[in-house]
């Protein structure tokens, strides 16, 4: 049987690891095939040259080939667009690589999240504060909804009541969607949730939902990280505890 070849496919490097002296195995998310994982042969030589391509955060259009569960890279081209983001920024993306290498299963296609990554990751490249947070509880959403995590947004989750445009609503874990009680720590009004549902559809453009959290990232940011802590089963992200350390010295 051929080998199956892939080229000219759009991707992101999400994780790397040492697999010899010389090679790499690459943990990356493509808007074709999903996350998968791909043998740089010779990538760590001085020599190599996808030594300085194959970097986090950076557009790229590659070859691969192969039937296994790794499969071979064949080759690797910078597609350009944008600076490396730094600083925060640049914490903000390792933590965008997080959430993928945690939540996405491999090979599991979501064109429609890839498209939304690659305008967080040029967000996050703009170096802009403000720019960052609304850009980071965006992709929450879309990531969220993407592989099926996020409630609809536009009835309470347990009855399928629709939500009364000024009745207070939080996002739980457990429950979903639900009305709030005194004790939240955070909730939106069910308006605010219906405009962020509205803009959660596939043809809808990322720069809707980006402009919808704006006026909500605290009570946002509250309740999303509950509930990637919940779906990724951590109580701290490696990326988030970096970002602390960092801030201590």
């Amino acid at each position: 049987m051929a080998t199956k070849r892939i080229s000219d496919e759009p991707a992101y490097v999400l994780h790397r690891y040492d697999w010899s002296e010389s090679s790499l195995i690459l943990e990356v998310f493509t808007r074709s095939y999903g996350r998968i994982a791909l043998v740089a042969r010779g990538a760590k030589k001085p020599s190599s040259n996808f030594r300085p391509i194959l970097l986090p955060l950076q557009p790229l259009h590659i070859a691969f080939g192969g039937d296994a569960e790794i499969r071979m890279l064949r080759s690797a081209e910078w597609q350009g667009g944008h600076v490396m983001p730094t600083g925060d920024a640049l914490l903000s993306g390792y933590y965008l690589n997080e959430l993928l290498m945690r939540l996405l299963a491999r090979d599991d296609p979501h064109p429609v999240l890839f498209d939304a990554y690659a305008a967080t990751v040029q967000l996050l490249a703009s170096q802009t504060i403000d720019t960052l947070e609304v850009a980071l509880r965006a992709f929450e959403l879309r990531l969220l909804q993407g592989i099926g995590l996020l409630p609809a947004l536009d009835a309470q989750t347990a009855t399928l009541a629709p939500l009364e445009p000024q009745t207070p609503y939080v996002l739980v874990a457990e429950a979903g969607l639900r009305e709030a009680h005194d004790d939240d720590r955070a909730s939106l009004e069910g308006r605010q949730w219906l405009d962020l549902q509205d803009t959660l559809r596939d043809d809808a453009p990322f720069t809707d939902t980006v402009q919808a959290c704006v006026n909500h990232l605290p009570a946002l940011k509250t309740q999303l990280r509950s509930l990637l802590h919940y779906h990724c089963d951590v109580k701290v992200f490696k990326t988030r505890q970096m970002m602390i350390d960092l801030q201590a010295f």
